[in-house]
C-alpha cells in the first residue's frame, strides 16, 4: 500500500507533528504510514482522510495484488 499523505500535508501546509495532533497519533505513526511501512486501522485511515476532505481511496492506494 502507497500513500498520498506527504502529498496532502504538503498542500493543507501540515507538519507530521500537526496531522499527528489532529488524528490523535504519535508523530512516528504518520512517518511510518508514509514510508508505507505501517499500515492504519480503518478508523485511523478515515480520520486522515477527512482531515483531507478526501475518500479514504484518494489517500490510501493499493496495488490490484493487494485486493486479491
Amino acid at each position: 500500500m502507497r500513500t498520498r499523505i506527504k502529498e496532502f500535508r504538503a498542500r493543507y501546509n501540515l507538519t507530521q507533528a500537526e496531522l499527528a495532533r489532529m488524528v490523535n497519533v504519535r508523530r512516528e505513526t504518520i512517518v511510518f504510514l508514509e514510508k508505507g511501512e505501517y499500515n492504519p486501522s480503518l478508523k485511523l485511515a478515515a480520520k486522515i482522510a477527512h482531515q483531507f476532505h478526501e475518500p479514504i481511496e484518494a489517500v490510501f492506494l493499493f496495488d490490484s495484488e493487494e485486493l486479491h
